[in-house]
C-alpha cells in the first residue's frame, strides 16, 4: 500500500499500480472530471500515472497555468493527427501551449487556407467523440531514433539528436498517431471539449531563415463553449479596442512610415501623457525620490562597465564621435551608477531614491513592432534604489506598495511573478541565491501569491515581475523590481559606514508603468478610448443648440478653464443630435448642452458619456462636481 496526503492535509491509502485518474475519483467525481494533470511529489504529471510510493498529490483544472498548458498541449496532438488522416503524408514538427491557445508546425504538400479550419475542427471532434486513451510511451534513444525514421519524420529525429544522451524520451499515443511529448498530457482525447481553428501563418524550421519553411496553424481550446464564446467575445472587442485605430481616431498618437517603432505623439495625446508623467512625479516626491535625468549617448567604455556590451550589444545602437565609439542608451541604470558616483554617501544617506523618466533606445526586429506595445524609442519611468543591507526588504516592500497604488488606481488586477537566474548572467551563484531569497522573504512577508519563472531574470539580478489584468482579461508585463549586487561591484559604488570604512550598498532597479508609451497603449485599449476624466485630453464639450448661443457657451469654457479644467465648445452649424453623437464618438466625458433655456437659468443640460442625460445643473455645481472627480482620480 502507498500512502498519499492531499493538500487539504488528509491522507488515503491505495494499492500500488492506482493511477492518479483513479485516485481523484475515489475523491470526488466532480473533481475527476475537471482535473486535467496532477502534481505529484512537486512534479506536473499525467493522470494517468500509476502510484508506486507514497506523495503528496494535488489534483490541477483548467485554471491553473500549468494545466491549462496540458489541456492545450494535448489539443494541439488531437490537431496534428486530424491533419495527418486529411492529408496523409505531412510530417510533424513541433506543436506547442502558448497563451490563449496552441499551434503546431507542418511540412505538407497540402497548402492551407482558412477554407480548411472546418474541416479540420469536424475531424479533430471525431477524435475527441472517438475518447482514445493518450498513452505515455519511454523508448531509448535507438528506439525513439528507428520508430520516426521508419514513420518519415526527420524533424523529430533532428530533435531527438538534440537531446542529452541520458535524457528519458517519451511518446505519447492517442489511437494511431504517435508524437514526441515529453508531457504530460489529458488522460483521453474526450477530455478536450470547445475547440477552434484561428488564424495560419509561415514558420521557418527552428526559427532559422536557412532552414525549410512550414505552415503553422494556430488554435485554441475550452473545458466550456461557454468560455471559447467569452474568448471569442473578447477577441472581437479587442479588434474595436485597438490601440492603433483609437489612437489615430480621437488624435492621441501615430506611427509613421517615416519612423518604424518611433511613435509620434500628437497634442491631446501629449495631454494623456503629461497626466500620467505628473501622476508618477507627484506619487514619487511623496515616496521620498528624488528626479534626475541622464544623458542619451554614453560612450562605449560605460556600456562595457556595466556588461550591456557584452550581453546586450545586439539590442543597441551605435555610433561614433569624435573617433570614439558611443552608443544611444538602451537602459537607463549606467548613468543612475554615475550619478551616485557624483558625491560621498554616508550610511546616514540611505536609503537613497533616485527616479528618472528616461527615453531609450533599443533595436527591435521590424516583424515584432506594433504600435505603441512594441517600438524602438520609449520612455522608462525608471528609479534606482541604493541602500544599506538591512534596508533592503523594507525598500522592496515600498516599492511593491507603490506599484499597488497605481494599478489599484487604474482598476487593473495583477498577479506576480519571481524570475530567476538565467543561463547568461553576471556574478556568483552566492550572490543570486542572497538576491532571489530577499525577493521571495519582501513577497512572503507581504503575504503575497507569486509564482517562479526560473531562468527569466536580468543578466545582472532577479527581479519581481507584475503582470497586470486589462478588461477583456489579457495580462501585461508592466512593473518590475530588479534586486542588484552586481552593479554596484562593476561601478565600485560605496557608502561611509558607522565605522568609518567604505561598504558596498544593495541597490533595486525598478519600474512601474514600464514603458509610458506602452502603458498609454494598454490603457487607451482597457478603456476603449474612454479615458476617465482626469486623464481625457477634453474634459468637457459645450454644445451650443443654436447661433444665439454661442456667447453663453464660449461663457461656460472660460469658466471651467479658470479652474484648469480642459473644455471646448462645438460652435459648428450642426444639428445638436449629430454634436451628441461626434461628441460621444470622441469619448469625452461630459458633453453640456446649452440652449436659450439655460442660458437665462445660468444652467448646463449635462450628458455623462456612460450614463447618459443627467439633466439640467447649475453651473457652480457642476463644476465643484468634475473637479473632485477630476481630485479623486475615479475612473467614470
Amino acid at each position: 500500500m502507498v500512502t498519499i496526503k492531499l493538500k487539504d492535509g488528509g491522507q488515503r491509502q491505495y494499492s500500488e499500480g492506482t493511477t492518479l485518474l483513479q485516485v481523484a475519483e475515489d475523491i470526488s467525481k466532480k473533481l475527476a472530471q475537471n482535473a486535467v494533470v496532477a502534481r505529484f511529489n512537486g512534479q506536473i504529471t499525467d493522470l494517468n500515472t500509476e502510484i508506486t510510493e507514497d506523495g503528496t498529490l494535488e489534483l490541477l483544472d483548467f485554471t491553473d497555468p500549468e494545466a491549462r498548458a496540458a489541456y492545450r498541449h494535448s489539443s494541439s496532438h488531437v490537431m496534428a493527427q486530424a491533419v495527418q488522416r486529411l492529408w496523409p503524408g505531412t510530417q510533424l514538427a513541433i506543436g506547442p501551449a502558448i497563451d490563449k491557445g496552441f499551434y503546431y508546425d507542418f511540412d505538407s504538400e497540402h497548402t492551407f487556407t482558412p477554407d480548411d479550419f472546418a474541416v479540420i475542427e469536424a475531424e479533430m471532434q471525431k477524435i475527441i467523440k472517438a475518447d482514445y486513451p493518450i498513452i505515455r510511451k519511454e523508448l531509448s534513444r535507438e528506439e525513439a531514433l528507428n520508430f520516426f525514421k521508419e514513420h518519415n519524420e526527420p524533424y523529430k529525429v533532428e530533435l531527438i539528436h538534440d537531446l542529452p544522451e541520458d535524457a528519458v524520451i517519451s511518446l505519447y499515443q492517442q489511437g494511431e498517431f504517435v508524437d514526441l511529448c515529453a508531457g504530460p498530457h489529458l488522460p483521453s482525447t474526450a477530455r478536450l471539449k470547445a475547440i477552434k481553428l484561428m488564424s495560419l501563418a509561415g514558420a521557418y524550421w527552428r526559427g532559422s531563415e536557412d532552414r525549410q519553411m512550414l505552415q503553422r496553424l494556430y488554435a485554441t481550446s475550452f473545458p466550456k463553449k461557454s468560455m471559447l464564446d467569452d474568448y471569442l467575445h473578447k477577441l472581437e472587442e479587442a479588434k474595436k479596442r485597438d490601440h492603433r485605430r483609437l489612437g489615430r481616431e480621437l488624435g492621441l498618437f501615430v506611427v509613421l512610415d517615416e519612423g518604424p517603432g518611433f511613435p509620434f505623439f500628437l497634442p491631446k495625446g501629449m495631454i494623456l501623457r503629461n497626466e500620467l508623467e505628473k501622476f508618477w512625479r507627484e506619487e514619487h516626491a511623496r515616496a521620498g525620490y528624488q528626479e534626475i535625468r541622464t544623458p542619451m549617448i554614453l560612450n562605449r567604455q560605460l556600456w562595457e562597465e556595466s556588461g550591456h556590451w557584452d550581453h546586450y550589444k545586439e539590442n543597441m545602437y551605435f555610433t561614433e564621435i569624435d573617433g570614439a565609439d558611443y552608443s544611444i542608451k538602451p537602459m537607463n541604470c549606467p548613468g543612475g551608477m554615475l550619478v551616485y558616483k557624483q558625491g560621498i554617501h554616508s550610511y546616514r544617506d540611505l536609503p537613497l531614491r533616485m527616479g528618472e523618466m528616461g527615453l531609450v533606445h533599443r533595436h527591435e526586429m521590424s516583424g515584432v513592432l506594433h504600435g505603441l506595445m512594441r517600438v524602438r524609442a520609449f520612455t522608462q519611468d525608471d528609479a534606482h534604489i541604493f541602500m544599506l543591507p538591512e534596508q533592503i526588504i523594507g525598500e522592496i516592500k515600498g516599492v511593491i506598495n507603490l506599484v499597488d497604488r497605481f494599478y489599484s488606481l487604474f482598476g487593473f488586477p495583477y498577479h506576480v511573478e519571481l524570475s530567476t537566474k538565467p543561463e547568461k548572467a553576471m556574478g556568483s551563484d552566492e550572490m543570486w541565491d542572497l538576491a532571489t531569497n530577499a525577493l521571495k522573504q519582501a513577497m512572503d512577508e507581504k503575504g503575497m501569491e507569486y509564482r517562479i519563472n526560473e531562468g527569466d531574470g536580468a543578466f545582472y539580478g532577479p527581479k519581481i515581475d507584475f503582470h497586470l489584468q486589462d478588461s477583456l482579461d489579457r495580462t501585461w508585463q508592466c512593473g518590475t523590481i530588479q534586486l542588484d549586487f552586481q552593479m554596484p561591484e562593476k561601478f565600485d559604488l560605496f557608502y561611509v559606514g558607522e565605522d568609518g570604512e567604505k561598504h558596498r550598498p544593495a541597490m533595486i532597479h525598478r519600474v512601474i508603468y514600464g514603458s509610458i508609451e506602452r502603458f498609454i497603449g494598454i490603457l487607451t485599449e482597457h478603456f476603449a478610448g474612454a479615458f476617465p476624466a482626469w486623464l481625457a485630453p477634453i474634459q468637457v464639450r459645450v454644445l451650443p443648440i443654436t447661433d444665439r448661443n454661442h456667447d453663453y457657451a464660449r461663457e461656460v469654457v472660460e469658466e471651467l478653464k479658470t479652474e484648469g479644467i480642459r473644455a471646448e465648445a462645438d460652435l459648428r452649424s450642426e444639428k445638436t443630435g449629430y454634436k451628441i453623437r461626434d461628441g460621444q464618438m470622441q469619448k469625452i466625458p461630459y458633453l453640456l448642452v446649452v440652449g436659450d433655456k439655460e442660458a437665462e437659468a445660468g444652467t448646463v443640460s449635462v450628458r455623462h458619456r456612460r450614463e447618459g442625460d443627467l439633466g439640467p445643473t447649475g453651473r457652480a455645481d457642476f463644476k465643484v462636481q468634475l473637479l473632485a472627480e477630476i481630485r479623486e482620480k475615479l475612473n467614470r
